[in-house]
């Protein structure tokens, strides 16, 4: 009998570790790997056609000024340890924190109606971190662990939440964790000031992308440190990118992310891979044409395939534009 419950409790964690439990008890114990800038292992089944899943379910988007996230209580799981706040999923949002001490590692997983997890890390700040509902409409699960030692993790607490979405663009033109900015941000104010004057969707989106590919550098090194497992978990501070003016793919697609939502263009955040290399890009969203997936150019007849990273790191050489192509060579594993 001994052996059996063992057999039985053996076969549901490695059903856990393959994604196959969308719900956790108290007292559940799954591993989660890092959340590497290179993911190695995948599967096909996680990639997701954003371009024919999601339609636009209003005309243009229904937020017209910066949204400043917020955790209400109205709906929200809470315990000794932690919250979860779903009280703005129709803005396409959830938020948690951790509001114990500990000198472990946290997560939180959110579980959306595709099946694909999405994994980030929790500050120990006792603030509220923002967390997109990339997954369209339908049921989440959002899960909080709490490290256990190596990869080993238990469930802190958990919430599901039936999630109608005000329109497609909700989760599209908010900061969230990997988009991190506020009024007060120096993306923003750049973003204004590239901007004044220039009223229509080409020109917002040339002005602030000629600013990145002509001021911004690709960081080889720090790049490198990534690929060699330095910067386990790395999310972008936009502001001090900025600064710098210099940055992972990452930090390119963050920066423009952040200032073209900071100016109502919804833009999607989207992380995958341009050939075999792991990589970040950005999606726009044009009243005239809908999303364009990877296409954040317009040469003043027609939207060029290009991302940031590539045109700053070659100016735009003729070799890399005939590797981006016709956007055959990108897939989309992520979307923030």
């Amino acid at each position: 009998m001994k052996k059996h419950r063992r057999l039985i409790a053996l076969m549901i964690i490695a059903l856990m570790m393959f994604g196959m439990l969308s719900a956790c008890s108290k007292n559940e114990v799954t591993h989660i790997q890092d959340p590497e800038d290179v993911i190695v292992d995948f599967d096909d089944d996680e990639f997701i056609d954003w371009a024919s899943e999601l339609v636009p379910l209003t005309a243009t988007p229904a937020v017209f000024t910066i949204p400043v996230p917020a955790a209400p209580g109205t709906r929200a799981n809470s315990n000794q340890k932690a919250v979860i706040d779903y009280s703005n999923t129709t803005d396409g949002y959830v938020m948690a924190k951790y509001t114990a001490t500990t000198t472990k590692e946290l997560r939180v997983i959110v579980r959306g109606p595709s099946g694909v997890q999405y994994q980030y890390r929790l500050n120990h700040d006792r603030q509220f971190d923002v967390f997109p509902l990339s997954d369209g409409n339908g049921s989440y699960t959002i899960t909080v662990y709490e490290q256990i030692d190596g990869s080993r993790y238990a469930t802190v607490i958990s919430a599901t939440a039936s999630v109608n979405l005000r329109d497609e663009f909700a989760p599209f033109i908010r900061p969230n964790q990997f988009v991190n900015y506020s009024a007060n941000s120096a993306v923003v104010t750049r973003a204004a000031e590239l901007t004044r004057g220039v009223t229509d969707l080409t020109g917002r989106v040339s002005a602030i992308y000629n600013f990145i590919i002509s001021n911004f550098t690709y960081d080889r090194n720090f790049a490198a440190e990534v690929q060699r497992g330095m910067h386990s978990g790395y999310v972008p501070d936009v502001d001090a990118v900025l600064s710098r003016r210099q940055g992972i793919c990452f930090d390119y697609a963050a920066v423009m992310a952040a200032m073209l939502r900071s100016l109502n263009i919804p833009t999607r955040l989207v992380v995958g891979y341009a050939g075999q290399a792991y990589h970040a890009w950005i999606d726009v969203w044009s009243a005239e044409t809908g999303w364009i997936n990877n296409i954040i150019y317009f040469d003043g007849r027609a939207w060029l395939l290009m991302d940031p990273t590539f045109a700053s790191t070659s100016n735009q050489s003729a070799e890399v534009m005939r590797f981006v192509g016709d956007g055959s060579n990108y897939s989309s594993r992520f979307i923030y």
